[in-house]
C-alpha cells in the first residue's frame, strides 16, 4: 500500500509533471491513449482533470481555452489514427498474439461496448479505460463509415475534454486548496472509471458460466 501511496504521489506531483514535458506531454498522453493499442494503460482521465486543476492554479502556464482546444484536436487526432490502424490491419488484429502491450481481450470489450451502444461507443467510450484505446480501432476493423466516423470522434473528443478539463479548472478556481490533495482526487477518479469496467466483467464471466 505504501508502494502505491508513493506512485501515486509521483503520478500528481505538478513539478515533476512540468519537468516532464508540461503541456506537450498532456497533448502526447491524450494522442497516444485515444488512438495507438499500447496507450490504453496511460492516465488521460485524470491527467484531463489534473491539466484543469494546474491551470487554474496559474501552474500550467498555457490559457484554459488554448489547453481545452489543443486537447480535443489531440484527442480527435488520436481517434483518427486508431481508426486509420483499425481499417488497415481489419481482422488480422483478431488473431495477433497477446503480448504486455496488446491483449485480444481488448478488443472483444470494445467489441462488445460497440455492440451495445452503436456509434454512440465513441462518445461513451471516452470515458471508460480501455475502450477509449479500442473503440476507434474497432470502428476501423469493421469499416464504419468516414463521415460518421468523423461526427462521433469531434463530439467525443469535445465531451470528453471539457468535461473533465473544465470540472477541474472551475474547482481549481472555487478551491484552490485542492491542488494540495491531487492524490486522493486521482484515486478517486481511478476507482469511478473503473468500476464499470469491472462490473461489465463480471457480467461477462456470468454468462459465460451459464452458457457452459
Amino acid at each position: 500500500m505504501e508502494n502505491l501511496w508513493e506512485y501515486l504521489q509521483n503520478l500528481t506531483d505538478a513539478q515533476s509533471i512540468l519537468s516532464s514535458g508540461g503541456f506537450y506531454l498532456l497533448l502526447i498522453v491524450v494522442y497516444a491513449e485515444t488512438g495507438l493499442f499500447f496507450g490504453f494503460f496511460l492516465p488521460g482521465d485524470y491527467l484531463l482533470f489534473l491539466a484543469g486543476l494546474l491551470s487554474a492554479a496559474g501552474i500550467i502556464h498555457v490559457p484554459i481555452y488554448t489547453l481545452v482546444l489543443s486537447l480535443i484536436g489531440a484527442g480527435i487526432l488520436g481517434n483518427y489514427t486508431g481508426y486509420w490502424f483499425g481499417y488497415r490491419t481489419g481482422p488480422v488484429l483478431f488473431s495477433k498474439n497477446d503480448s504486455f502491450f496488446f491483449k485480444k481481450r481488448y478488443i472483444a470489450v470494445a467489441e462488445e461496448f460497440y455492440a451495445k451502444y452503436g456509434g454512440m461507443a465513441l462518445i461513451l467510450g471516452r470515458f471508460f479505460p480501455i475502450v477509449r484505446t479500442f473503440a476507434p480501432i474497432f470502428a476501423g476493423v469493421v469499416k464504419v463509415d468516414i463521415k460518421k466516423f468523423t461526427v462521433y470522434n469531434i463530439i467525443g473528443s469535445v465531451a470528453w475534454v471539457t468535461t473533465l478539463t473544465l470540472a477541474g479548472y472551475f474547482l481549481g478556481k472555487r478551491f484552490p486548496e485542492l491542488k494540495d490533495y491531487l492524490q486522493y482526487i486521482v484515486l478517486g477518479l481511478i476507482i469511478i472509471t473503473t468500476i464499470p469496467l469491472i462490473i461489465a466483467f463480471v457480467k461477462r464471466q456470468y454468462a459465460k458460466s451459464k452458457d457452459e
